[in-house]
């Protein structure tokens, strides 16, 4: 006897839902929390609402722990932050990244190859 496999979960339309959608969809932890996380950070460089949101999620044991080998859904917020070149989405990802731990913040900067987040400038 095997056991059902259950039916796929409909895909949420990311692009078509707000921020405020968006950030609680990463807060119920499911599967397409980085789906939603990618969709904030694409809207980060026309949207400081976004950015903003996106920065406040950082701080979330989801986006700290949920990992892709070496790189949280945090460290991916954060590039999304910087890559959006804006002043605004840049101060919010200084802050996001002054929250994370003194090794976190070692680790993200080697996976950025700098010294000081500041300097970090990847592409989106």
């Amino acid at each position: 006897m095997s056991i059902p496999v259950p039916p796929p979960l409909p895909v949420p339309p990311v692009r078509e839902m707000s921020n405020a959608d968006l950030a609680a969809l990463v807060r119920a932890g499911g599967p397409f929390r980085g789906k939603a996380v990618f969709e904030l950070g694409d809207r980060a460089a026309a949207d400081n609402d976004a950015a903003t949101t996106l920065g406040d999620l950082t701080t979330l044991p989801v986006l700290r722990e949920d990992r892709f080998h070496a790189v949280s859904l945090a460290w991916a917020a954060i590039v999304s932050l910087l890559a959006a070149e804006t002043p605004h989405a840049r101060q919010v990802a200084y802050r996001s990244f002054a929250a994370l731990t003194d090794t976190e913040q070692k680790n993200l900067l080697d996976h950025l190859h700098c010294s000081r987040i500041e300097d970090a400038h990847p592409r989106a």
